[in-house]
Protein backbone atom coordinates (compact mmCIF):
# COMPACT_ATOMS: atom_id res chain seq x y z
CA UNK A 1 0.00 0.00 0.00
CA UNK A 2 1.17 3.49 -0.71
CA UNK A 3 1.43 6.05 2.06
CA UNK A 4 -1.72 7.81 0.92
CA UNK A 5 -3.62 4.49 0.83
CA UNK A 6 -2.42 3.66 4.34
CA UNK A 7 -3.43 7.10 5.62
CA UNK A 8 -6.89 6.76 4.07
CA UNK A 9 -7.23 3.33 5.66
CA UNK A 10 -6.21 4.66 9.08
CA UNK A 11 -8.65 7.55 8.71
CA UNK A 12 -11.45 5.13 7.84
CA UNK A 13 -10.65 3.04 10.94
CA UNK A 14 -10.64 6.12 13.21
CA UNK A 15 -13.92 7.31 11.69
CA UNK A 16 -15.51 3.92 12.27
CA UNK A 17 -14.42 4.03 15.93
CA UNK A 18 -15.57 7.62 16.39
CA UNK A 19 -19.07 6.99 15.11
CA UNK A 20 -19.51 3.48 16.50
CA UNK A 21 -22.45 3.28 18.88
CA UNK A 22 -20.79 0.64 21.05
CA UNK A 23 -20.35 2.09 24.52
CA UNK A 24 -16.96 1.01 25.78
CA UNK A 25 -16.67 1.37 29.56
CA UNK A 26 -13.73 3.24 31.03
CA UNK A 27 -11.28 1.16 33.04
CA UNK A 28 -11.79 1.22 36.85
CA UNK A 29 -8.58 3.16 37.48
CA UNK A 30 -9.80 6.01 35.29
CA UNK A 31 -12.44 7.08 37.82
CA UNK A 32 -9.84 7.13 40.59
CA UNK A 33 -7.50 9.34 38.60
CA UNK A 34 -10.29 11.77 37.73
CA UNK A 35 -11.45 11.93 41.37
CA UNK A 36 -7.88 12.64 42.53
CA UNK A 37 -7.48 15.42 39.96
CA UNK A 38 -10.84 16.96 40.89
CA UNK A 39 -9.87 16.92 44.58
CA UNK A 40 -6.65 18.80 43.77
CA UNK A 41 -8.58 21.40 41.78
CA UNK A 42 -11.16 21.77 44.56
CA UNK A 43 -8.57 22.19 47.32
CA UNK A 44 -6.41 24.53 45.25
CA UNK A 45 -3.34 22.30 45.05
CA UNK A 46 -3.60 21.59 41.31
CA UNK A 47 -1.06 23.09 38.97
CA UNK A 48 -1.61 23.81 35.32
CA UNK A 49 0.78 24.22 32.41
CA UNK A 50 0.39 26.25 29.26
CA UNK A 51 0.73 24.51 25.91
CA UNK A 52 4.11 26.17 25.50
CA UNK A 53 5.30 24.76 28.86
CA UNK A 54 4.15 21.27 27.93
CA UNK A 55 5.91 21.44 24.57
CA UNK A 56 9.08 22.65 26.26
CA UNK A 57 9.02 19.78 28.77
CA UNK A 58 8.69 17.19 26.00
CA UNK A 59 11.40 18.34 23.62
Amino acid sequence: MSISERLRTMEAIWDSLLYDDANMPSPAWHGSILAERKKKIDDGSATFLSIEEVKERHQ
